[in-house]
């Protein structure tokens, strides 16, 4: 029998949770799903991703047993180089954070400096305002961050967003969440410049560079996506590309290699429309190595890799002449009859049986 005057007894109530069940309520399986289908490869990215997703998780958990409420950092930094996934993976956090009950609405707003930076006093802060109202209950991703701050330009209104940018951190982190994006070291630059704001960032993840075989995955899945295929020596094409655009300036990754997808059916229905009498299914879908050779880039590495086994002349060499490919036996080629180009060099790394297959 409790005695006069004494405290009750805290009475704990000591119930289950069903762990799966809560993560359907959540569509936590479904979102992290999704990250998987839309993105090669990433792993590392995928794993952080993870990580965030059940520190969330086991907030929402310890909130349905009666503890107390912690609200983590959510502001984010994503650094890497252009076509990476930032933004897929920043719009799969915004449902993420949506189904957990973090953001209200789940939208993503993508922007860059020239959205919320004017050139003229007094329209920095309208501009900022609009976008920042715009992203409310969703998640504001800012591409190339680091041209938002110029110190060397007395007349730069960058500064004036970024301090718009640190009250909303602050004081609207339960209804946004930023995320600043752009290459590694300028990204670095820009957080010393601003301690203010890398103190705010919670998360930071690196999106490394996909590898060759990941680029070649990612083409036969966009090709698929669009009911086309590359046939084997088209694979090999490719890839021989893909040696040659990397060294360029500007490659973007995912990016680069969707447009070389886009080009490759144009050049497909040019084919076939101009050198096909009927119509087969094969015709329609079949990416041949002609569709991905006639690449302006392979004209211009034809003087470093001249993508033929029939190799050159040394003394006569068009460097826009695109050979045929001929048998692995074929190696005396004849230019005219009779006559046979001397002094040609062969690169048996770059042969395939069949040019048009």
């Amino acid at each position: 029998m409790q005695k006069e005057n004494c405290p009750p007894i805290k009475q704990w109530i000591v119930f289950n949770i069903n762990i799966q069940e809560l993560k359907k309520t959540y569509k936590i399986n479904e979102s992290l799903q999704k990250l998987e289908d839309d993105l090669i490869g990433l792993s590392s990215v995928k794993k952080r991703i993870q990580e965030i997703t059940a520190i969330l998780f086991m907030d929402k958990v310890r909130q349905d047993f009666g503890l107390s409420k912690y609200y983590p950092g959510l502001h984010m930094s994503f650094t890497g180089s252009p076509g990476t996934g930032k933004s897929t993976v920043a719009s799969r956090m915004a449902e993420l954070l949506q189904n957990l009950g973090y953001l209200t609405r789940g939208q993503l707003v993508v922007v860059s400096r020239d959205d919320l930076v004017a050139q003229f006093v007094g329209q920095t802060a309208p501009k900022t305002k609009d976008v920042l109202e715009k992203s409310m209950g969703g998640v504001l991703l800012i591409d190339e961050a680091y041209y938002l701050y110029k110190p060397n330009n007395e007349k730069d209104y960058g500064g004036e967003a970024i301090e718009m940018l640190l009250q909303v951190m602050e004081n609207k982190r339960t209804d946004l969440v930023l995320i600043f994006a752009g290459y590694s070291e300028p990204m670095k630059v820009f957080y010393r410049s601003n301690p203010g704001l890398s103190s705010r960032v919670a998360h930071h993840i690196d999106f490394p560079d996909y590898t060759r075989q990941e680029l070649l995955t990612i083409a036969k899945k966009l090709f698929q996506e669009r009911q086309y295929q590359m046939s084997f020596y088209a694979e090999e094409v490719f890839l021989k590309y893909l040696d040659l655009r990397c060294q360029l300036p500007l490659f973007a990754n995912a990016r680069s290699i969707k447009n070389i997808v886009n080009r490759a059916c144009f050049r497909l229905a040019s084919r076939v429309m101009g050198h096909t009498g009927v119509f087969t299914y094969k015709s329609l879908i079949n990416i041949t190595p002609y569709d991905l050779i006639l690449s302006t880039l392979f004209l211009k590495g034809l003087k470093i890799f001249p993508m033929t086994k029939i190799g050159y002349s040394t003394t006569n060499f068009d460097s826009k002449t695109i050979y045929q490919v001929l048998e692995y036996e074929k190696l005396n080629y004849v230019d005219k009859p009779g006559k046979v180009i001397r002094n040609a060099k062969v690169f048996d790394s770059y042969v395939w049986k069949n040019f048009y297959s």
